[in-house]
């Protein structure tokens, strides 16, 4: 099996990222990244990042995009901006209230995705939407992550964050059991009881089973780390995740 490359999600150290994208991409690529995932553009057109993606070697392994941008007229402008950065994976990071305040809510939100999902094909790329940690509280009799996941298109991707299901008291091995092929992306993120601040490999997440289920059942083709509390400069913090996955033999 050829190894899973491993991302950076910019969201975790937006602030450099916002005064320096240039040399933050630099920093990320001379870590050992081999992609970065985009929450927001920082001002910067596609054409300009692309050429700072190529110039670093890296890819766009995935974007941050609000479900608006998905929808109507936007859809098209939001499909050729990440064509522009060569990015398949469309990924919405969260929903407004009326989208996910029932299981009914949830149910359209699922028939939304699969719109999206269908006029995606054409184009070779796949939307998805990534957990907090309110998906594993159960509501009207089901939890909203099955009642998603069990109502949408096997190409819509399950985006699982491993720290945030744990913070929402949800061991996140069993969704990759039981959704095989969709975890396409996965957000590596420690999560720990007694450390706020844990990096990957300090915490509880079961790391070997959750990268047993990502290869042997997830589809995986990107691990993307995370990291949102900082006991180091942020870009410190991310160094350190990435140099303790390749310890772990990623």
């Amino acid at each position: 099996m050829s190894k899973i490359p491993i991302g950076l999600q910019l969201y975790s150290i937006r602030e450099d990222a916002a005064k320096d994208l240039p040399g933050v991409l630099k920093a990320v690529a001379q870590m050992g990244y081999d992609g970065v995932e985009f929450a927001g553009y920082y001002g910067h057109s596609a054409q300009d990042i692309r050429k700072m993606l190529d110039d670093n070697g890296l890819k766009c392994c995935g974007t941050h995009t609000g479900l608006n941008t998905l929808t109507g007229d936007e859809l098209q402008r939001t499909v050729e901006f990440n064509k522009t950065l060569g990015n398949p994976y469309l990924i919405v990071p969260g929903l407004p209230q009326e989208r996910t305040n029932s299981r009914a809510a949830w149910l359209e939100t699922a028939q939304i995705f699969n719109d999206i999902a269908q006029k995606l094909e054409s184009q070779e790329m796949q939307t998805g939407y990534h957990n907090h940690h309110t998906e594993f509280t159960p509501l009207d009799g089901e939890m909203p992550w099955d009642t998603f996941f069990g109502n949408t298109r096997q190409d819509v991707i399950m985006q699982l964050d491993t720290g945030n299901a744990l913070h929402g008291a949800a061991d996140p091995t069993p969704f990759l059991e039981r959704y095989p092929g969709r975890a396409i992306t996965v957000h590596l993120k420690e999560h720990s009881a007694t450390n706020d601040k844990a990096l990957i490999g300090e915490g509880d997440v079961n790391w070997d089973v959750v990268f047993k289920l990502c290869e042997d059942k997830g589809n995986t083709k990107w691990y993307i780390v995370e990291q949102e509390s900082y006991a180091y400069p942020p870009l410190e913090c991310v160094d350190r995740c990435l140099q303790k996955l390749r310890e772990m033999g990623k």
